[in-house]
């Protein structure tokens, strides 16, 4: 028995030893070293930081919102590694070193808005309310690009040159052509006479320009003259050159609205009005049956439409002398 309880007396002063040595060493070890985190940045060491968690996030941070005006994110191919190890206490962090060197590899994306006329970028601004507050204001001062006017959102490595709304604005105005005709009921005007008769001979065969129901016909309506036809059909039917030749005019034209005018010689000019949008530019030549416009609801206008017109040497004929006879 006294055995045993010698036996058990020695394993306890052995542990006692033991745990007091334990704790020194860790005193020691605590008093001396720290943990800390070794960093490698494209398979290369690049120093050590104390705090991974903070160091990441700052990263995160950088990439989600960059630096500066109208940054859309920063991309980082790499980011760094970690692995932890335990140093001396003399050994400093170099934290801000490594999260500048991980910025220095990153490539700044920027987004901004492009104003666009007939889908050429013309403006650029910083946000998408001043895209839209150009664009307004140009459609109230019926600028005759109005119909072409749309914004585009750009996300690239270079910003360009912001321009404020007012300059924006004066610089894509363009005066729209003043005109007294009226498309619908008004009168004839600056475009010379009317000829209600059977018409002349303009020595070329012209083809329907769309499809659709015929809801006015050429001649005297009410108090004034309705110096064509009009072919009804749905917003955005396809609208064709009656015949070859170049395209005189397009844009904005008073009641007329949307508006394209194709020469054909010998004096004789075909009118397609009320578009909605136009498929063609001035001084563009074009082959009978092209493609140049898409029915519309602009001007004096009461539903989608075609407003034709055929005019020799200025004066307009009775279309349905020419085509859907």
């Amino acid at each position: 028995m006294k055995n045993v309880f010698v036996h058990i007396r020695s394993s306890l002063k052995l542990l006692f030893i033991l745990a007091a040595s334990a704790l020194i060493i860790f005193a020691i070890v605590k008093f001396v070293y720290r943990p800390m985190y070794s960093v490698t940045f494209n398979g290369e060491f690049v120093g050590y930081v104390q705090d991974k968690d903070k160091l990441e996030s700052k990263i995160k941070e950088y990439m989600k919102t960059g630096e500066g005006e109208n940054v859309a994110f920063v991309d980082i191919p790499t980011l760094p590694e970690y692995k932890v190890c335990l140093l001396k206490k003399d050994k400093v962090a170099s934290d801000d070193e490594i999260y500048e060197m991980v910025k220095a590899t990153g490539t700044t994306y920027y987004k901004y808005y492009a104003i666009t006329v007939g889908n050429e970028d013309k403006i650029y601004v910083p946000d998408k309310e001043t895209a839209e507050a150009v664009i307004t204001k140009l459609k109230d001062k019926n600028s005759s690009n109005k119909s072409k006017l749309a914004y585009s959102e750009k996300c690239e490595t270079e910003v360009k040159e912001f321009t404020e709304t007012e300059k924006a604005v004066k610089d894509l105005y363009v005066e729209p052509v003043r005109s007294t005709y009226v498309a619908t009921t008004g009168s004839v005007g600056s475009y010379g006479g009317t000829n209600s008769s059977k018409g002349v001979n303009i020595g070329i065969y012209l083809s329907k320009p769309t499809t659709g129901t015929i809801t006015s016909r050429f001649g005297v309506r009410g108090s004034g003259m309705h110096t064509g036809m009009d072919i009804a059909n749905a917003q955005g039917t396809n609208i064709y050159a009656s015949a070859p030749g170049t395209v005189k005019f397009t844009g904005w034209f008073g009641g007329y609205g949307n508006l394209v005018i194709v020469t054909h010689g010998n004096g004789v000019d075909t009118y397609y009005a009320h578009c909605n949008t136009i498929l063609v530019s001035a001084g563009q030549s074009v082959s009978q049956g092209q493609l140049i416009a898409k029915m519309g609801n602009t001007g004096n206008s009461s539903g989608p439409h075609l407003h034709l017109e055929v005019r020799v040497n200025g004066v307009a004929q009775n279309p349905q002398t020419y085509v859907y006879n």
